[in-house]
C-alpha cells in the first residue's frame, strides 16, 4: 500500500511511479506479466486524479491537443496488443533492460528536458516527428509503462510551448489514456 502511495504521488509530479511498484510486485512474487498488468491497472486512479488535479492547466482541447489523446490511445492500445502477444519469455528478457533505460531517463530527465528545451523550435507545437515520438513513447507505456511520464514530460519540454506546469498537465492526460486503454 505505501509503494502504491509513493508511486501515484510520484507519477502525478514527474512519473515513473512503476520504479517502485512493479519491482515491489516481483518482489512479492507475482510473475512479471501479471506484476506489469496489474501495475498498469493501478496507475489509472493516479493519473486520473493527476489530470483532474492539473486540469486549469491544460491547453484547451485543439486539433492539435486532440490528436495527442488519440495517438496515445492508439499507442496504449498497440503496447498493450504486443505484451499479450508477445511470448512470456520476450517481456521477461527486456523488462531489465527497460527498468535501467527507465532509471537512467529519470535520472537524466530534468538535466535533459533543461538541455534541450532552450532548442525548443518556433512555437510550433505539432509536427511529424513529435507526434511519432508520442505514438512510440505510448506504445512504450502500454507495453510496460516505467518512465512513461518522464518521456512524455520531455518531449512535451522539447516540442511544446508553455511551463512545467502545462506539460505535466498534458502528460497526466496522455499517460491516463495510455494506462486505460493498456
Amino acid at each position: 500500500m505505501a509503494a502504491g502511495f509513493a508511486a501515484g504521488t510520484i507519477n502525478t509530479i514527474v512519473g515513473s511511479g512503476s520504479l517502485i511498484t512493479f519491482p515491489t510486485l516481483l518482489f512479492f512474487g507475482f510473475p512479471p506479466i501479471v506484476a506489469n498488468v496489474s501495475n498498469t491497472v493501478g496507475l489509472v486512479p493516479g493519473t486520473a486524479s493527476g489530470a483532474i488535479g492539473y486540469r486549469r492547466e491544460l491547453p484547451p482541447a485543439d486539433r492539435g491537443f486532440v490528436l495527442l489523446v488519440v495517438l496515445a490511445i492508439a499507442g496504449g492500445l498497440t503496447g498493450a496488443v504486443l505484451l499479450l502477444a508477445l511470448p512470456s519469455t520476450t517481456f521477461e528478457v527486456i523488462v531489465p533492460y527497460l527498468i535501467l533505460i527507465a532509471s537512467g531517463l529519470m535520472a537524466v530527465q530534468p538535466y535533459l528536458t533543461r538541455a534541450l528545451a532552450s532548442r525548443r523550435g518556433d512555437g510550433r507545437s505539432h509536427g511529424l516527428v513529435f507526434d511519432g515520438l508520442i505514438y512510440l513513447t505510448s506504445i512504450y507505456g502500454g507495453y510496460f509503462g516505467a518512465a512513461q511520464g518522464v518521456l512524455f514530460i520531455s518531449l512535451l519540454s522539447i516540442f511544446q510551448p508553455g511551463n512545467l506546469q502545462r506539460s505535466n498537465a498534458v502528460k497526466n492526460v496522455l499517460a491516463l489514456c495510455t494506462n486505460t486503454v493498456a
